[in-house]
């Protein structure tokens, strides 16, 4: 067998994996250890879950990836981050954001004193292809979220929370990104606006090639879109696996979809059965 053909494999994983953490532990304030080894791969124009309660690290996971961490005095101490064939856990946010990966944050922290517009425009101020390809990309936008072409002049303070989450993903495509990790999309919106919200995920991956890293409490829904799905629990990966094999688990059933076979079980026997959960065996 040749050399070459040795190598194809492993040339071929790197170009299918847009990102891929490896082993990382986040520390905050030099004492408190939050993530512990927590390894995901994410594919090429893929759709990738992290689930898990609140405080399970899913957040963490995300700023870890997008280098926002110093602010809070957190820091990657261990392992590696590459997106895209590079490392980056040494980059700062704003290099990564040039290089295709940008985080839409967890309660969507749109700019509320500008129009929906001028917040679209400020996602495009680390390019530098001209201002007729960013006009071009806003009409995109606009045809992407008919709803924002329509609230343009608007005051974005004064939208709804689902108008204020397509805005600030709508603010994110305009940078053109490879990859985005999206932070609790669900978060305060009716069941009906959360639908919305993971279809135009779904249309941004399958129209865009964009990939996404998706941080999310709404196992169900999630997994309804995601291809693959990691679920965290105190900073660590427990389970992991392709979505329907996670919708059809029965751990997962019973603790994340809420979903138990028989009759429904008492809390002090759900709290001995907790204890007994294959990933804490």
């Amino acid at each position: 067998m040749s050399t070459a053909t040795l190598e194809k494999p492993a040339a071929a994983a790197a170009t299918d994996t847009i990102l891929s953490l490896n082993n990382i532990e986040v520390i905050y304030d030099h004492v408190i250890l939050v993530l512990k080894g927590v390894s995901l791969t994410v594919p090429r124009k893929g759709i990738v879950a992290i689930l898990g309660a609140n405080g399970a690290g899913k957040t963490t996971t995300l700023k870890a990836i997008s280098n926002l961490l110093k602010a809070e005095r957190g820091e990657v101490t261990k392992g590696s981050i590459v997106f895209d064939g590079e490392r980056v856990d040494k980059m700062s946010p704003s290099e990564l954001v040039r290089r295709g990966c940008i985080q839409v944050m967890e309660g969507r922290h749109c700019f509320g004193h500008l129009s929906i517009e001028e917040n679209l425009l400020t996602g495009a101020f680390t390019r530098r292809d001209g201002n007729a390809a960013i006009k071009r990309d806003l009409e995109k936008i606009y045809e992407l979220f008919p709803r924002l072409k329509q609230r343009r002049n608007s005051q974005a303070g004064y939208t709804s929370g689902g108008e204020q989450q397509m805005c600030a993903i709508g603010r994110a495509m305009m940078s053109k990104p490879k990859m985005i990790l999206l932070d609790e999309p669900s978060m305060g919106l009716a069941p009906q606006i959360v639908e919305e919200i993971f279809e135009i995920v779904r249309r941004l991956n399958d129209k865009e090639d964009v990939s996404f890293l998706v941080a999310e409490q709404n196992t169900n829904m999630a997994l309804r879109y995601a291809t693959y799905g990691y679920i965290m629990e105190t900073g660590r990966v427990v389970m992991d696996g392709e979505a329907k094999m996670l919708r059809e688990n029965e751990d997962v059933k019973e603790f994340y979809l809420g979903v138990a076979e028989g009759n429904k079980k008492s809390f002090r026997e759900v709290k001995s059965y907790k204890r007994r959960k294959r990933w804490l065996s």
